[in-house]
C-alpha cells in the first residue's frame, strides 16, 4: 500500500516503484488511482505489479496524488472486482482508498452500507451497480465516500472511530491524500518526505526505492492529511499499540523499519537465540531462502557451524505461503526451490526456516534434501508454533489447518520426516525484537487477540460472498461518477 503527494512529480511512476518494493506483501492483483485535481482515474488489473502496469499505462495516469495498492486477499475472493484501490462517488467529487490489514465487524459496517444503499434516492450519489465486490475496504469506502453535511476529513474521522480490527488505510479525494492506521496499530505505516511532497507507505522499503527520507511512523489511532496546506494530523482514538510480532519473522521485507528496528538484524537475532535454545551437532546451516536468511546467519554465527546455501530459488517464482489456494501451494513448493546436491551430499543439516503453518512446505523441503544425498536433516524455526488463525490480515486459515494445533512437536517432527526439529520461543522472540510484551500482538502463537472477535459465524474470509442480497449492496460503481471520475481505464 502507496499514497504519494507530489505536485511536479509523475506520481503514478512513484507509486509504481513504491508497490514494486512491497509486493511481497501481495501478489494477487495491483491497481493505482491518481487524481490530477479535477478526476480521479483507477488502473487495476490481476497480477503482479510489473504484469498490470507499463510504459504507456503510467503515462495516462498524470496528477499530483495516487494510491497504490498490492493484494493479498483475506476478505473476499481474489477477483478483479477485489482488486484495490476501491473507488467512490461523493456528493462533492470521488475518493479511492487502499487498505492493509482486515476487519473483524465487517457484518455489522455491511448493515450500515446496506442502510445507506436504501436510502440512495435521497442521497443521489450511486451505490449499487452491476459490479461487485466482496472485501471490508469497499465497506469502509462507501461509508467514507457518505458526507453530504461534512467534509471527507472530519466525516473519515467519525467513521474511524467505529471500525475494528486491523487496519491501515490510504486514500485519497481530488486534491489530498490521506492516511489512517489502528489504535492498535497492528499494521505498519510509516510516513516519508520527497524534496516536492509526502509519502505513505506500508514499509520504510517503498520509502527507500522513490528516494523519499523516513520521517515517523503514523501513530496507532491517527489520521494524517496531505494538501496544498502540507501535513496536519489528528487522533480519532487513543493509541494502545499491538504490533503484529509475525511482521517481524516474516511478512516485513528484511531491509524495513518497524517500531526503530531492523527486521534483518532483529530475525539473526532470533537465529542466534534459537541456536542457544536448540542446538544440533551438525555439519551445514541452510536457510530456507529468502525469509529464513538472517536467522540462518545467525543459527551459524550463533553455533560456529559453518553457513552456506543448500537451496535455491527461483526468484520469479511468488511466495508459497500467501498464494490463494491449496493446490497453487502445494506446486509452489517444487517450483520455489532446488537442492544444491554437490553443497548437501553427505551432509548433516540444520535446515532454517521461518515458520511452520501447515506443514506441507517442510515436508516437501526434507523430502527433497533427503533425495540430494543429505544424512540428516534438523529443522529449526525462527518462531513458535503457529497455534492459533490471525483475523488481522494473514490468511492462516482455520485452527484445524494448522499443524501446531493437533500435533506435539515431537509428532510434527515426524510428520515432516526431519531428525529433530526446534522452534524459538514466544518469550526469546519477543526479546529479540526489544519491543515490549505489551505492544505485542502474539494471537497466532498465544491465542490472546487484541480486538475483541465477533461470532464465528461473522468471521471468515468468504463473509460476504455468503449473502448475494447484500453483494449486490455493499459495492458497484458506475464506470463514469462523480466530478468526472472514472473507475477504471480496463477493464477484463
Amino acid at each position: 500500500m502507496f499514497g504519494v503527494w507530489a505536485p511536479g512529480e509523475d506520481v503514478a511512476k512513484l507509486a509504481y516503484y513504491g508497490l514494486y518494493a512491497l509486493q511481497h506483501r501481495g501478489q494477487e492483483s495491483a491497481g493505482i488511482a491518481v487524481s490530477n485535481g479535477r478526476q480521479i482515474l483507477v488502473y487495476k488489473d490481476m497480477g503482479l505489479v510489473s504484469q498490470v502496469f507499463d510504459e504507456s499505462t503510467l503515462a495516462s495516469l498524470q496528477g499530483h496524488v495516487a494510491v497504490g495498492h498490492a493484494r493479498y486477499s483475506t476478505t473476499g475472493a481474489s477477483t478483479w472486482h477485489n482488486a484495490q484501490p476501491t473507488f467512490r462517488p461523493t456528493a462533492t467529487g470521488s475518493i479511492a482508498l487502499a487498505h492493509n490489514g482486515n476487519l473483524t465487524n465487517t457484518r455489522e459496517l455491511a448493515a450500515r452500507v446496506e442502510g445507506l444503499a436504501h436510502a440512495v434516492g435521497e442521497l443521489d450519489i450511486p451505490i449499487r451497480n452491476v459490479e461487485t465486490s466482496t472485501n471490508d475496504t469497499s465497506l469502509v469506502t462507501a461509508l467514507f465516500a457518505h458526507h453530504p453535511d461534512q467534509s471527507l476529513e472530519e466525516n473519515a474521522a467519525e467513521v474511524l472511530t467505529t471500525v475494528k480490527g486491523a487496519f491501515s488505510f490510504v486514500w485519497m479525494d481530488e486534491n489530498t491524500l490521506y492516511a489512517a492506521r489502528d489504535p492498535q496499530g497492528i499494521r505498519p505505516l510509516v510516513l516519508g518526505r520527497l524534496e516536492r511532497g509526502w509519502v505513505v507507505a506500508s514499509e520504510t522499503a517503498a520509502l527507500d526505492i522513490v528516494g523519499a527520507s523516513f520521517i515517523r511512523e503514523i501513530e496507532p489511532g491517527e489520521l494524517v492529511a496531505v494538501d496544498e496546506d502540507g501535513l496536519r494530523s489528528r487522533k480519532f482514538a487513543e493509541p494502545a499499540p499491538k504490533h503484529c510480532l509475525f511482521e517481524f519473522v516474516y511478512l516485513a521485507r528484511p531491509d524495513t523499519l518497524i517500531t526503530g528496528k531492523r527486521v534483518h538484524s532483529v530475525r539473526v537475532e532470533i537465529g542466534r537465540r534459537l541456536a542457544k535454545e536448540f542446538p544440533a551437532d551438525a555439519d551445514l546451516v541452510i536457510p530456507v531462502p529468502e525469509s529464513g536468511t538472517p536467522a540462518a546467519i545467525g543459527y551459524a554465527e550463533a553455533s560456529g557451524i559453518p553457513y552456506g546455501s543448500g537451496l535455491v530459488k527461483n526468484s520469479y517464482v511468488g511466495r508459497t505461503f500467501i498464494q490463494p489456494s491449496q493446490t497453487i501451494r502445494q506446486l509452489g513448493i517444487r517450483l520455489k526451490l532446488n537442492p544444491l546436491r554437490d553443497v548437501i551430499e553427505g551432509k548433516r543439516l540444520v535446515v532454517v526456516d521461518d515458520s511452520i503453518v501447515r506443514g506441507n512446505t517442510q515436508r516437501a523441503l526434507v523430502r527433497m534434501l533427503r533425495e540430494a544425498g543429505a544424512r540428516e536433516v534438523h529443522v529449526r524455526i525462527s518462531s513458535p508454533p503457529v497455534k492459533w488463525p490471525c483475523f488481522y490480515g494473514i490468511d492462516f486459515a482455520t485452527r484445524a489447518e494448522l499443524i501446531a494445533n493437533g500435533l506435539s512437536n515431537e509428532e510434527i517432527c515426524r510428520s515432516i520426516d526431519a531428525d529433530s526439529l526446534g522452534y524459538v520461543s514466544l518469550e526469546q522472540l519477543v526479546e529479540a525484537t526489544r519491543v515490549p510484551n505489551d505492544n505485542l500482538c502474539r494471537a497466532c502463537f498465544d491465542g490472546v487477540y487484541p480486538v475483541e472477535l465477533p461470532e464465528p459465524e461473522h468471521l471468515g474470509k468468504h463473509l460476504l460472498e455468503l449473502d448475494e442480497q447484500l453483494i449486490t449492496d455493499i459495492e458497484g460503481v458506475p464506470l463514469t461518477a462523480g466530478g468526472g471520475a472514472v473507475d477504471s481505464l480496463d477493464r477484463p
